[in-house]
């Protein structure tokens, strides 16, 4: 193996690496845009139940020949929550999926880079070229992008794990808590980093 042949290893692998995370970022912008309109379905529905509740039935002359009619409301709108909540486990699943699959073309970029790195030494490690980031700079930021799927998928799972029918305001608040992770501040780091290594990936 000539002296430049571990360099040369390790930036092929964040050649793979790079545009197969541009892909899963495709998959996880499309998969939030697709949550938006669910998440808006469920708080409305929560504002209907809280509407339900309000209603005293039994005051509303047309309304008392049908006793069991706010019963049969909130069954209704009940089950058109669960159904909703079905639909964003599936979008769940499909940001848990992205998550995976970005933490395991990660990790075996780190895979070469370890077989190779007592070869490539710390200068080379650390120095940029013209068109190019240091490696050092393209590892971090690989670890950064993890991090950010890891974390953002953690806070969206507890958010939809933390949904009760007997919290209705908190349901209703939930479009706006989903936004929140949004713009957190590496909403922007995946398309900066790609941005960065754009002519590296030409080269």
């Amino acid at each position: 193996m000539t002296a430049d042949q571990p360099l040369l290893a390790v930036r092929e692998a964040l050649r793979r690496c790079f545009p197969a995370v541009e892909d899963q970022q495709g998959v996880w912008r499309s998969t939030l845009s697709d949550c938006q309109p669910l998440l808006a379905s469920l708080s409305n529905l929560a504002e209907q139940l809280q509407a339900v509740q309000n209603v005293r039935f039994e005051e509303v002359h047309s309304l008392r020949a049908f006793p069991d009619l706010k019963e049969r409301l909130r069954h209704k709108q009940l089950a058109a929550g669960d159904t909703i909540l079905d639909k964003l486990g599936d979008k769940l699943a499909t940001l848990l999926k992205v998550r995976d699959t970005v933490s395991s073309h990660v990790e075996q970029v780190f895979q070469v880079y370890q077989q190779h790195a007592d070869r490539i030494g710390i200068d080379a490690v650390l120095q940029p070229s013209v068109v190019s980031p240091s490696l050092a700079d393209m590892l971090e930021w690989l670890q950064d992008i993890e991090r950010h799927y890891r974390n953002s998928y953690l806070k969206r799972k507890y958010l939809l794990s933390s949904i009760q029918w007997g919290d209705l305001a908190n349901i209703q608040a939930l479009p706006k808590a989903w936004d929140q992770i949004s713009e957190d501040k590496h909403q922007d780091l995946v398309q900066d980093t790609l941005l960065n290594v754009s002519f590296f990936l030409e080269e």
